[in-house]
């Protein structure tokens, strides 16, 4: 019989997602700010947020399973959470709504224009002008597949240019993940301003 990994052994787990945090705080230091962490599954990203007193917090996931762990894990802390199970590229937002945009590791699954092009559409409508985009991906010397799926890879240039019209990047962080079991995997964050001027 096939088990499924536990959450701390599938190869993205971070016990403390500490670039993503200190970014969010300094893109949005008030707590009131609205975020959203999208293919937030049962990161720990909400955890720490929830830690430091953010108030308006959603988390978007295509899993069912994996948003079930992280409300068992949270108790009932779980019910100060916004929860969405469904597709990020197809999920109804709100206009104009959010504060912070926060992926890590979904937009590099993104290997088809049409799809990058979607997701897009959905940043731009649902995150605020003046509001913030943070997007983390394996950076290009990074691995070429993930949980067996073809990945793109980027540079903070090239992921720049994914986000051209609209975005200002603000700051860039390289990253050397260690994954549960040992190896390195290189990402790239950036931090993406939204124009005020639509």
């Amino acid at each position: 019989m096939v088990r499924a990994k536990r959450v701390d052994d599938v190869s993205w787990f971070q016990a403390t997602p500490s670039i993503s945090l200190e970014l969010i705080g300094r893109a949005a230091p008030n707590v009131s700010a609205r975020v959203i962490d999208v293919g937030g599954g049962a990161s720990t990203l909400v955890d720490g947020l929830l830690e430091r007193g953010y108030t308006d917090i959603t988390v978007l996931d295509v899993s069912d399973t994996a948003l079930a762990k992280v409300r068992a894990r949270l108790g009932d802390a779980a019910s100060r959470v916004r929860w969405l199970s469904s597709d990020a590229l197809t999920v109804e937002l709100p206009d104009a709504h959010y504060d912070v945009w926060h992926d890590r590791a979904v937009f590099h699954f993104l290997i088809d224009r049409v799809d990058r092009d979607t997701y897009m559409t959905q940043v731009r409508r649902a995150v605020r002008p003046g509001g913030y985009v943070l997007i983390a991906t394996f950076a290009e010397d990074g691995p070429m597949t993930c949980s067996g799926l073809p990945v793109a890879r980027y540079s903070a240039e090239s992921l720049r240019a994914e986000f051209d019209g609209g975005f200002e990047l603000v700051e860039n962080v390289h990253e050397q993940h260690r994954t549960p079991s040992g190896s390195l995997q290189p990402f790239v964050y950036c931090l993406f301003s939204r124009s005020v001027r639509l």
